[in-house]
């Protein structure tokens, strides 16, 4: 075993927003600046009890809105701090604007984003409806499907954002209820070795570096601004490379490995399913429990979703006969982000999948293990008739006569 290993801590017993707090408690970061907002609260709530109880040395800063929280990391990250924040649904879609600002500031900036469904109708539980909404807001996006991987992911997202290479914002994704209060054994490292894995802070273009003054966020129109977005652009694609180091550096350290994509099952399976978060580990089980049955069947799930890692997803879909990307989040009248993007990964390769878009688990529904049992038989039956068994889209678990198109035809 490598020695590195005995580094770590005993087991504790966190949910996900305490695994988020103890990465943020253990990164020392100089401001967390917030409004806290369900599901998402006890994680600036368990940081400002570290604050309160002498843990921690950085500054806590309850703003008045989650557009000022997230404003006010912008002016700590460019002043040269380390900074982070956490917000879900409403409060990410008022912060919005200024993800725009850190990103195109080039300012590290690590957001515990845990995911909630948008209004309206109102809803506190969880879906992706917030973690779509950053789609092109520049920032790296990540994503954790249990509280270990909160922990892991929230962690080492400042070494990933910090780095010289990647100089950008970035998001540890986790779901509402499913994993934000849902606790599980994590096994994190002690504090030295987690501190000095994160490294010194690393100021870059620091405003109050009065020897060599800049200035952020200027006007620049069609003379520059092209250019500005290409070379944000090219940070962003090129972060793969920087995440991927980071990734390996970390299971040299802990064990634990991950990867821009992560699969379970038989690499040569007919059917497959393409999810995002806690449905991962459900679909695990599925996939166990259909052996018997004689049905091959995988789940593959990007870690990474932005940059979208689109070579990585094609290359672990070429055997697959028949595919459903599966898209937790409403899809305001055209089919889902995953559905859209797979397709695209697709695109250009020999594979061609029969594909359809399964709309599921709005404004937190359960996604059950029988229920995905039934997805991964349908798509056993799509693969051997060689045509998909109903629409293209079709929702999950809809209820209501006037809504029961939706399960037989879809769009």
């Amino acid at each position: 075993m490598n020695k590195r290993v005995m580094e770590l801590n005993k087991v504790e017993v966190w949910d996900g927003n305490m695994a988020n707090s103890q990465a943020l408690r253990q990164a020392d970061v100089d401001v967390v600046a917030a409004y806290p907002i369900t599901p998402s609260t006890a994680t600036v709530e368990n940081y400002a009890m570290f604050h309160a109880n002498g843990y921690i040395d950085g500054e806590v800063m309850m703003t008045e809105s989650e557009h000022a929280a997230m404003s006010a990391c912008v002016g700590a990250g460019a002043a040269g701090g380390r900074v982070a924040t956490a917000t879900s649904s409403q409060g990410l879609a008022l912060m919005i604007e200024v993800l725009y600002q850190a990103s195109g500031m080039r300012i590290p900036v690590v957001l515990c984003l845990v995911n909630r469904a948008l209004a309206a109708p109102l809803n506190v539980n969880g879906d992706h409806s917030d973690l779509y909404l950053t789609r092109d807001s520049g920032w790296i996006s990540i994503d954790a499907f249990s509280p270990q991987e909160a922990y892991d992911m929230t962690l080492m997202s400042f070494k990933i954002s910090e780095h010289p290479d990647v100089r950008l914002p970035v998001i540890s994704n986790q779901d509402g209820f499913m994993t934000s209060h849902t606790a599980q054994n994590v096994t994190p490292l002690k504090d030295d070795v987690a501190c000095k894995f994160v490294g010194d802070y690393l100021q870059v273009n620091a405003l109050l570096n009065f020897d060599k003054p800049v200035t952020h966020g200027v006007q620049t129109e069609q003379d520059w601004h092209f250019e500005h977005k290409a070379k944000q652009h090219a940070a962003l694609m090129g972060s793969k490379k920087v995440i991927l180091d980071i990734f390996k550096e970390f299971k040299e350290l802990t064990g634990r490995e991950y990867k821009l994509v992560e699969s379970y099952g038989n690499e040569d399976a007919d059917v497959a399913i393409v999810c995002i978060g806690s449905t991962f580990e459900t679909a695990m089980l599925a996939i166990d429990q259909l052996k018997e049955e004689g049905i091959n069947a995988r789940v593959i799930a990007p870690r990474v979703f932005r940059p979208f890692p689109l070579e990585e997803l094609a290359d672990a879909l070429q055997n697959v006969k028949a595919l459903a990307c599966m898209d937790r989040s409403a899809p305001g009248g055209t089919v889902g982000a995953l559905f859209n993007e797979i397709s695209g990964a697709l695109i250009n390769t020999k594979a061609r999948p029969l594909v359809s878009n399964l709309i599921y688990g709005l404004g937190g529904r359960d996604m059950t293990v029988a229920t995905l049992k039934d997805i991964f038989r349908t798509l056993d039956k799509e693969a051997k008739d060689g045509k998909l068994s109903g629409k293209i889209q079709r929702f999950i678990g809809v209820r209501g006569p006037e809504l029961s198109f939706y399960e037989t035809q879809g769009i």
